[in-house]
């Protein structure tokens, strides 16, 4: 595979994502600035990869700083550390405590959260047993992570990790170097993001994103079974069909993908992100319109403008 792909030895010394630092770190129960949270280098998930972590938006709004969808989150981290028998040392209420402490520790009015529990420092074993179980939570100022303007994608050489090797429904830390792989190979190409096929060739996500497209008016989204549930996508599958579309879930292959009227991105971290072309398959529109308006609409939601959604927001005042 390496020797098909040789940009990917090619060394690069540019940051795509340059992060701004916050003043603290909440690590098992206590605040530590952000240059003291430090973990050895034997830590177990270092080397093996056996964490797991979400990725939490908050907005400002007027009522105050709303953390998106923080219960479904935490709920999701507990699910992921259960699929890899981890015993996170707190409960689920404990952890949204302390996430939102964090955030007004911080005094940002909008960004990212990082909770993350991981295996640390103990003995060396691909076996996890009897080790100390860490948790973090991070936080800091994040703008579009996949920019301003439409994407371009490439369809990845890599097959997206399957349920027949993985728990992929969970957000575990070592699945992420598919992820890597793919979005390293996309970007030496010269795209703003990769998308990844499933082990029979249909469409499933990126690297961190779910993908929808739009033909004739309806939307479509790869069906669970070779993707991330997300969080994001559940909430524009709910937008969709309350503002009057059909959504249908199931198998998509690249030529239908390609094909279609629309594409977009979904995720915390991308929000909505419009796809403008795929390979060198322009879209029919740069900026469909569906794909803003779902936009538009879910802008207002998460920031507190549509008092429908009011449930999806935690106020912190």
């Amino acid at each position: 595979m390496l020797k098909s792909l040789p940009h990917l030895l090619q060394p690069t010394s540019y940051n795509i994502y340059p992060m701004l630092t916050t003043p603290y770190i909440w690590k098992n129960g206590k605040f530590v600035k952000w240059a003291k949270a430090q973990t050895h280098v034997l830590t177990h998930t270092l080397h093996y990869g056996a964490g797991v972590f979400e990725g939490i938006r908050f907005y400002e709004t007027k009522k105050g700083i709303a953390i998106f969808r923080l219960k479904e989150h935490v709920e999701r981290l507990f699910y992921s550390a259960e699929a890899i028998d981890m015993q996170i040392p707190y409960t689920k209420q404990e952890i949204q405590k302390a996430i939102i402490a964090t955030v007004k520790k911080n005094k940002l009015k909008s960004g990212y959260i990082r909770p993350l529990s991981y295996y640390g420092y103990g003995k060396m074993s691909i076996l996890a047993k009897n080790l100390p179980v860490d948790t973090i939570i991070a936080v800091w100022g994040w703008g579009a992570y996949l920019g301003t303007k439409p994407i371009k994608i490439k369809i990845s050489p890599f097959t997206r990790i399957n349920s027949k090797s993985t728990i992929i429904t969970a957000k575990i830390v070592g699945h992420y170097f598919n992820s890597i792989l793919a979005s390293l190979d996309a970007h030496k190409s010269g795209y703003n993001e990769a998308l990844l096929l499933d082990n029979d060739g249909y469409v499933a996500e990126g690297p961190g994103e779910n993908i929808f497209m739009i033909k004739n008016a309806v939307i479509y989204t790869p069906s669970l079974g070779s993707i991330l549930p997300g969080i994001t996508r559940n909430s524009i599958i709910k937008l969709a069909r309350d503002l009057g579309y059909k959504v249908a879930e199931g198998k998509i292959t690249p030529t239908e993908l390609k094909k279609a009227d629309e594409a977009f991105f979904t995720g915390t971290a991308a929000e909505i992100s419009p796809i403008c072309a795929i390979n060198k398959s322009k879209m029919k529109f740069e900026k469909g319109p569906i794909t803003m308006r779902l936009k538009e609409k879910f802008m207002k939601i998460v920031h507190g403008e549509n008092k429908k959604y009011g449930n999806w927001l935690t106020i912190i005042r």
